[in-house]
């Protein structure tokens, strides 16, 4: 039956006029809408993951680190006499280097064991961060260490290669600012027994493949060491293990707990003990 243009329409008609312009589902559009959904959720999650949980973790670690850095200091202010203290610093007058003698090693800790902590001024005056045997994920991603010092490389203050690992990002990002090292910077390591002094030398980028940089000798595992070195490394770059990065560092001093820490530590490590 035929429909003139200036007939009314009836209501079976529009209803049905209605039905046909109805949209249908689209599979096709919910799926896309699906997976934009699960890509923003997934950013959230890795956004939490490497920022938020990154700083709760930082901030675990250091807390962590006080916490040992302060029991050796009471440990050693109960048990022993002081040493000559070094003289303080002057604003005209240099202060003569006190000789402590040859640096005391210990012996490699058991594994997971922490042993000592690691100050860095280049990446902030107040970083701190526990150093533990072994370079597992047990050291690596733990909210009270997070750096971890290679089995069968030398203590510190030992001549040969003192050398530790750490993440650049995520669980507390240990080594995240590694690349900023400038030449001469303090990296100061302390254990139970005083301060080693080590001066940043070197930066280099090579392979995951290229162990020997923790060589006693770095890139010469034949060679016989002479000097105390310390070896940093990392991964690179940011969000990526395609690479290493490698820091080097060369024993400059050493001091007793009792004398007091370096300088340039002293205001982060003597804060600790009033919190």
């Amino acid at each position: 039956m035929s429909v003139r243009a200036d007939q009314p329409l009836s209501e079976e008609t529009r209803c049905a006029h209605r039905r046909k312009r109805r949209p249908r589902l689209n599979v096709v559009g919910i799926f896309g809408e699906l997976l934009i959904t699960a890509g923003i959720l997934v950013l959230a999650f890795l956004g939490w993951q490497l920022w938020w949980n990154d700083m709760i973790m930082a901030g675990q670690q250091s807390r962590a680190a006080a916490e040992i850095s302060q029991t050796w200091i009471d440990d050693d202010l109960s048990s022993n006499e002081p040493a000559p203290a070094a003289p303080e610093a002057s604003a005209t007058v240099e202060p003569a280097p006190v000789d402590f003698g040859e640096p005391v090693v210990r012996e490699a800790p058991s594994n997971a064991e922490t042993f000592a902590v690691l100050y860095v001024p280049r990446f902030g005056e107040d970083y701190h961060r526990s150093i533990a045997e072994g370079i597992g994920s047990e050291v690596l991603n733990s909210s009270r260490s997070g750096i971890g010092h290679y089995p069968d490389t030398q203590m510190p203050g030992e001549v040969g290669n003192f050398a530790v690992a750490a993440h650049r990002s995520a669980n507390g990002g240990g080594m995240h600012l590694i690349n900023e090292l400038q030449l001469g910077d303090a990296i100061y390591v302390q254990t139970a027994d005083g301060y080693y002094t080590y001066r940043f030398r070197d930066l280099e980028y090579v392979a995951p493949t290229a162990v020997d940089v923790i060589a006693p000798v770095p890139h010469n595992p034949d060679a016989v060491p002479a000097d105390r070195f310390i070896t940093l490394t990392s991964c690179n770059p940011l969000l990526s293990t395609a690479e290493r990065i490698i820091a080097y560092g060369v024993l400059e001093a050493w001091q007793p707990t009792s004398a007091g820490p370096p300088a340039e530590v002293a205001t982060v490590i003597n804060a600790q003990a009033q919190g």
